[in-house]
């Protein structure tokens, strides 16, 4: 056999496309080939003449047999079979000497022209990629669904990353429709710096405001194994293999991103474009654009930025910019150092006063006279916008822009103030929750007491060595404590600082996951689970009170609840509520340790009927 394959390479080497394609009879075989050869010379004319603006070609599926009629009297006219109906991709993020729609028309009509020469039957369909992002932004994904059925004879990346998001997206909302929020593509795809071999990022945004019978972390975990499977089945049906690169969020952990303004979450706002919405990213990504989220660092840095560029544009048309770009150029700085001190973006009325109130008299940090210039600048532009002001000078405008610059040199050196006070405050906040959340854990595991000094030891001992929690988050756990011993004495940098409290955010998030996984385990043996009749019921023993749910199974569960006799019997049984129960829950830090005594068992034939089962292993 191996001999064989060696005197007939061309046979081994045959590609799975052409071995089909030997399968079909021999005149569908003809008219592939030649509709093969006419879209290589279409995308060879085309390549020539727009190469650096074509993002992909693809062949569309044949047009389906709709009948279409002008006029009631009219035969409907039939759809013409023949056509070969071609997509091209087109990039109108570089436009500058037209409008998009400009230059759509015509590249559309250079295109139809060239087609027209190949096959009169060749129809092509012009997209630019903003009108393509557009349609998402409205909801409408048929262009997308076409994409996927499509077959690329030119691609750049971006086809076959339309193509494997959008089958994934119809497997994940076929399964988990219910669940998902928005599914965003991302990263350079979207941003326009995306290369043949760059990564197809996606985000899922999974609803965990409605879960009831497993924690937040079990829902993310069980969903994201799943998920990322189908990820992988989506590339074996597309033959797009190891590309995409999924992350999942759940929407209370993404609403934390979004009110701290995680540089993350404003990239993916900013840049995303949504596959699927259930109406929650887009209200986002617009409340963003109008600037209504909280700044994190990132636009604080760019509120600071804004004051030089203005400061620029000054001294270019003094004449005709003016008053209008000083008062912005020292304003938003000055709102930019409040937002960085913690305060939220105060309205441009009380800046002065706030900059006053914080930075002069209570932290000493900056001198009055530069509140002095931001006061007169407002007050000067508020009676040129009033009209109490006609005119103002040439001089004044001097006087105003010199302020304005020795007020922004001194805002600067105010923010390096700020950030020096901030992280101080960091490292101990840092340390501080690192050590709680510890103890937290470790109290958990039955170890009441931990002196400050015993803490790495014991989480090693009692955690690490255990196999509990991996071992990195020890050296995690080591650098830390390093970092602060450092940074009292000085030796620690900004970038070490800022890497200090990104390790620490990932231990604490591991940490309570930990809690949740282990105590969601611990509240799983304090459950009786039964059934009676065609329902499973369920009694959850929570200290001197056990909550009954009479069918979980049921969309609007029935709860009861009774105190727990120290016999181990139930009594009186009352009506209760998902709330109380949660409440409950809540209060119960360490589920207790729940002993189960003979005369519950005839409470169950009370509340539950004669025919009760109790379920074990289940």
């Amino acid at each position: 056999m191996a001999k064989k394959q060696q005197n007939n390479p061309a046979k081994a080497e045959q590609k799975p496309e052409d071995a089909a394609l030997a399968q079909l009879p021999k005149d569908i075989q003809e008219k592939l080939k030649s509709i093969k050869a006419k879209l290589e010379k279409f995308q060879k004319q085309v390549l020539e003449k727009f190469d650096k603006y074509i993002m992909g070609i693809a062949l569309l599926p044949p047009p389906k047999e709709e009948m279409q009629a002008q006029q009631p009297e009219q035969k409907p006219a039939p759809v013409n079979k023949d056509a070969i109906s071609v997509l091209v991709l087109v990039d109108d993020s570089d436009s500058r000497k037209m409008s998009k729609f400009e230059l759509k028309d015509k590249l559309t009509v250079i295109v139809s022209s060239i087609a027209q020469e190949i096959d009169k039957n060749m129809v092509p369909q012009t997209i630019i990629l903003s009108e393509l992002w557009q349609n998402c932004y409205d909801a409408k994904y048929e262009m997308l669904q076409l994409i996927a059925l499509s077959a690329p004879v030119y691609d750049n990346g971006m086809l076959q990353a339309i193509k494997i998001a959008e089958v994934h997206k119809t497997m994940v909302l076929k399964k988990f429709e219910k669940y998902i929020v928005s599914y965003v593509l991302a990263g350079s795809l979207v941003q326009g710096r995306a290369t043949k071999t760059s990564d197809i990022d996606v985000w899922i945004v999974i609803d965990d405001t409605d879960v009831k019978k497993m924690t937040r972390a079990e829902l993310k975990d069980k969903l994201r194994a799943i998920i990322i499977g189908m990820g992988i089945e989506a590339g074996d049906i597309t033959g797009v293999q190891n590309k995409l690169n999924i992350q999942i969020y759940i929407l209370t952990d993404f609403w934390d991103s979004l009110r701290e303004a995680n540089p993350i979450i404003f990239t993916l706002l900013r840049d995303g474009v949504p596959f699927y919405d259930r109406g929650i990213f887009m209200p986002w990504k617009q409340l963003l654009k109008m600037g209504k989220i909280k700044p994190s660092a990132e636009a604080i840095d760019m509120f600071m930025g804004s004051g030089e560029q203005m400061l620029r544009r000054v001294h270019l048309k003094i004449k005709d910019i003016g008053m209008e770009d000083i008062y912005y150029a020292i304003l938003t700085p000055s709102q930019a150092a409040l937002m960085l001190y913690g305060v939220p973006p105060p309205a441009p009325k009380e800046t002065a006063e706030l900059m006053k109130d914080i930075f002069v008299k209570k932290e000493g940090l900056l001198e009055e006279k530069f509140v002095k210039i931001l006061e007169r600048t407002i007050n000067i532009r508020k009676d040129i916008e009033h009209g109490v002001k006609k005119d103002l000078s040439g001089k004044e405008l001097d006087e105003l822009l010199s302020d304005a610059e020795k007020f922004l040199k001194r805002i600067k050196r105010l923010f390096t103030q700020i950030e020096k006070i901030k992280e101080e405050e960091d490292m101990v906040n840092v340390y501080e929750s690192i050590v709680t959340i510890i103890r937290d854990v470790l109290r958990m595991e039955g170890i009441e007491k931990v002196e400050d000094e015993e803490v790495v030891k014991i989480f090693e001992d009692e955690l690490i060595s255990q196999g509990k929690i991996p071992p990195k988050f020890l050296r995690v756990l080591n650098e830390i404590i390093k970092a602060k011993k450092d940074y009292d004495d000085k030796k620690l940098s900004k970038v070490e600082v800022e890497q200090v409290r990104k390790d620490a955010g990932n231990l604490i998030k591991f940490l309570v996951e930990y809690i949740q996984r282990k105590r969601g385990r611990e509240l799983e043996r304090a459950k009786i689970r039964v059934k009676h009749g065609e329902r499973y019921g369920e009694i959850i023993l929570l200290e001197d009170t056990a909550f009954i749910i009479h069918d979980i199974d049921h969309e609007e569960k029935e709860l009861s609840k009774a105190k727990i006799n120290p016999d181990g019997s139930l009594g009186t049984i009352q009506k209760s509520s998902l709330e109380e129960l949660e409440k409950a829950l809540t209060k119960v830090q360490i589920p207790p340790k729940v002993f189960i005594k003979e005369p519950i068992f005839e409470d169950l034939k009370r509340v539950f009927g004669k025919d009760v089962e109790v379920l074990v292993n289940y």
